[in-house]
Formats: C-alpha cells, structure tokens, sequence
C-alpha cells in the first residue's frame, strides 16, 4: 500500500511538472538564447500531447537585413531527412514491397563496398543504422557539390576504405542513405522525393516542406544560410545537394516539422490515417547500434544510462525517459529534432548558422517538460561553442605557422600541369592560364580555385567560391626520384568533406 502511494506521488508530481511548463518563460528565453549565440535567425516548434504549444521565429532571416524569421521560415534540415527516408521504407516493408533484412543488391546490383563478403550481405536495415563498416563521413568528399547522380555516388563508394568491422562498430556515413534512396527507387518505382511528397507531406499538409533547393528561388520566408564554424556569421549562397538528397536534401519550417513529430508521436497515425505502422515506429526507435556512455557525456547527461542509433534516429535515455533525436548540419545551417515519446513531447529548432544553439534549447524545453533540475543550456553551450570555434581556428593556424618561408617552387609551372585521376573521385585538372596555375574541378567545377606557391612543392589552394566547411587548405605534388610528377596530396582541414580520401595520381 505504501508504494503504491509512493508511485502514486510520483506520478502525481511528474504530471504537475508538465502542467507548470511557462511557455511564455520559454519564448523569452529562446529570445535571449538568440542574441546569446549572435544567431541571425532560428525558429521553433513545441509539441505536447498532439497540439502544437509554440511555433515562432527569432532574428531575421538574413543577417543585415530586417526580414524576420517566423514558424512557417524554410531552412534546410539536413540529416534530419534521414528520418523521412527510414520511414519510406518502413512504408514499403508495411505493404510487402521489400523487407528490412533483404541484401541491398537485391534491388542496388551495382552496389558495392570494401569486401565481397559485406557487399553481397549488407541489408537495407543495414543502410539505416550506419555500422557498415564505414569510417564516419568519409566519401562525402565525392557527392560535395559535384554532378554525380546519386547512383554514381553510391558505385564510387566501393574504393572507401574500411574502418571497422562489418557490423562491429559505428560510422556515420551519409552514403548509405544516398544508397537507401535509391532502394525507394527501385522498390517503389519513384524516386525518393517523389516518394516523400506523396506520402507523407502531402497527407500530413506539409506544404512549404522542399526536397531540392533547386526550387526555393520562387518563394517566399526563405531563410539564408550564414557560415560560422570560425567565428560571427557570414551570408553564403545555397549549396545544391541534390545528389545526396536522401541523405540530407529537405527543407521546411516548424509548422510543418510539428506536423512530422506529431505523426512520430502518434506511431504513424494522422488523423486516422496509417502513414506507416505502429511495428514500423518500433523499429525505427530500436537500437541497432549502441554506444559508449563515456564520462565525459556522464558528466554532461548525468541521467544518461544507454545511447545508440535506431534506423534515422539517436536513441538516448534522459531523466528516465527515452530520447529520441537527431541533428543536421547544412552548408551555413543546423538543425535539432528531439522527442520523448512517453511524454508525447516534440521539440524542433532550425537556425541559419552553423551552431550548436539547437540541441542546447531542444533539452533545455525537454527538461522543463520532465521537472529536471534547472540547467541554463544555452549558456552552457555558448561556452564549447567558442571553445570549438578556436580549436578550428587553431588548426588552420598550426599549419600556417609551419610554412617554410622564401621557399622557391621546387619544380616548374609547366611541370605540375596535367590530369590526375582517382577511382574514388575522378579527374582533377591542374592548369596554366595566363601566369596562374589553377585547379579545375570537371565534376565539381564550384570548387575551382587558384594555386599559390606555398612552400617547396605544395601550393594553397585559394578557391573561387566560398565554402562553408573550409577556407585554408594545401596540395602537394608528390614525385618519384628523379623528379616526375607522379600525383597529388590534399590538405584540406575541416571535420567533413575529406579531401584527404582523394589519391589523384598523374595520368
């Protein structure tokens, strides 16, 4: 009887936790957290119990200018669209037009990685849950604005290396997903934004939501992306991704993301309707992948028990409930979804720089949804934000400061130019135009760029447009012994597009 009572008293104090939430507290502190982080623009959505409790926008949509950010603003939400595609499938496995466990060649014959063993018994689950064996992020260097189709992209990721063992370990890796796209294509006869608009937003009413930014140069409440991996932000163009759009390729707002959770939340029933099956949602949020707690992220969730990668999803425990979230990071804009499903909770936060800002405000609500102890995320968060940003910097100047002064090039112009080809990635070009050596790109001529004497036979790469990953970076032409160019080395520092992976040897 006494437990009873005690569990009674704990329920009762969780229920009246929830009942006290002050959302206007909330909005005031979203309007801080945004001068905080000197954050141009972000926008929020608040779910609880099926009804949307706040949905608004702080800032502006582009730095210098005055028009604001609101709920219905388009970003681009990146990796969250990783979610949308494990939820394809789930569709497909639910009306029997695949499985979850058939070999991915199966529908993908060209498919291939590392080893014939792995390539002939990777699964479509496996696609989903990154422990292919693939180190994290690599290969992204060959869909980075290129003109490789996506079938292109995923032929080329049989020349990555291994990093761990099939199925023994985690590797984030967005090809996969490119790769469980096309699987939509082949077992639905639709490509897979085709597949997304008709299935899912089209019956949850998400309008504005865009799978290409191809299309966003007609509308309106356009968020611009800004780049600030390095310091305050700075506006950048849009970067097409079409090529690994089921990877990272779907814009939208957080009117439209409420939606999204809400269907999450209610184990794929709109109003209704079953987008996709209650067992489906099972297996999106079972843990494929797990992870170390390690005493770092202890000391940061001191609740946290467990953490590991469903299929599209993170799947962590926070003061005693289950997590589920994921992030994204486009070129100048991340974005953060997390939901506690026991709680019926949902929270998203798009931004237009590249900032840890979303995840800190994401728990932040979170908490004050579960009655945890109050933790000032955001200001937490601004602190490893500058940390990292000077780490970033830090890199680049290290290798700034290693330059060898007054060096002369240690072979002719003449002598470095020529094609260089890689089976990873393909043909790079270095020529002479005018006095100038350049580096031309034929399948991503974006990153074209100037080649400036560094020191001995390495050049900096100067390039013609900005990117929002990188800006210093180096080539070193590499010779045999008697002084013949034979390829070329980057260097490149940055934590995603791995330049590094491209062995480009002279033809």
């Amino acid at each position: 009887m006494r437990r009873t009572s005690l569990l009674l008293l704990v329920l009762f104090h969780a229920l009246l936790a929830c009942a006290q939430v002050d959302v206007q507290a909330l909005d005031q502190y979203f309007q801080q957290a945004q001068k905080d982080w000197n954050v141009p623009g972000l926008s929020i959505a608040v779910v609880k119990d099926g009804k949307v409790v706040l949905a608004k926008g702080y800032g502006v949509l582009e730095k210098g200018k005055t028009a604001p950010a609101d709920e219905n603003s388009l970003y681009a939400i990146a990796s969250n669209t990783k979610a949308f595609i494990s939820a394809s499938i789930g569709i497909l496995v639910d009306e029997g037009k695949l499985k979850w466990d058939d070999p991915v060649q199966k529908y993908l014959p060209y498919f291939e990685l590392y080893d014939p063993y792995v390539s002939k018994h990777a699964t479509v689950r496996d696609l989903l849950c990154h422990r292919l064996g693939l180190g994290t992020f690599s290969g992204d260097a060959i869909w980075y604005k290129t003109n490789y189709s996506a079938e292109e992209v995923v032929k080329r990721a049989h020349f990555l290396p291994q990093d761990y063992e099939f199925r023994g370990g985690y590797g984030y890796t967005n090809l996969m997903f490119i790769a469980a796209g096309e699987v939509i294509r082949s077992a639905s006869g639709q490509p897979w934004d085709v597949f997304v608009k008709e299935r899912i937003f089209k019956p949850l009413g998400m309008d504005r939501s865009q799978t290409s930014t191809s299309t966003l140069a007609g509308m309106s409440n356009v968020a611009m992306p800004h780049k600030s991996i390095y310091g305050p932000a700075e506006p950048i163009p849009y970067a097409g991704w079409d090529n690994m759009g089921a990877a990272g390729g779907i814009i939208s707002s957080v009117s439209d993301m409420a939606r999204w959770m809400n269907l999450q939340l209610s184990k794929g029933n709109h109003n209704g309707q079953a987008i996709f099956s209650p067992q489906a949602q099972e297996t999106f949020w079972t843990m494929h992948n797990s992870f170390k707690v390690t005493a770092g992220q202890k000391q940061r969730f001191p609740t946290r028990h467990f953490a590991g990668y469903g299929l599209g999803w993170n799947i962590a425990d926070h003061g005693g409930r289950m997590v589920v979230s994921h992030g994204g990071g486009y070129d100048g804009m991340y974005s953060q979804v997390m939901m506690v499903p026991e709680e019926k909770l949902g929270v998203v936060v798009l931004t237009n720089s590249m900032t840890g800002i979303s995840p800190n405000l994401c728990f932040y609500v979170v908490d004050q949804y579960l009655g945890q102890p109050r933790k000032d995320w955001s200001k937490l968060g601004i602190s490893g934000e500058l940390q990292q940003q000077a780490e970033r910097r830090n890199i680049v100047e290290t290798r700034k400061a290693a330059r060898v002064k007054n060096t002369s090039p240690a072979l002719s112009a003449t002598a470095l130019v020529g094609k260089y080809a890689d089976p990873l990635y393909g043909t790079i070009e270095v020529k002479l135009i005018g006095d100038k050596l350049e580096m031309h790109f034929p399948h991503g001529p974006q990153l074209d760029a100037v080649l400036s004497h560094w020191h001995y036979d390495t050049y900096e790469i100067q390039w013609k447009q900005t990117h929002a990953w990188y800006d210093f970076g180096t080539v070193q032409f590499l010779t045999d012994n008697n002084r013949k160019v034979t390829g070329i080395q980057f260097d490149v520092p940055n934590e995603d597009i791995f330049f590094e992976e491209i062995h480009a040897k002279r033809l």
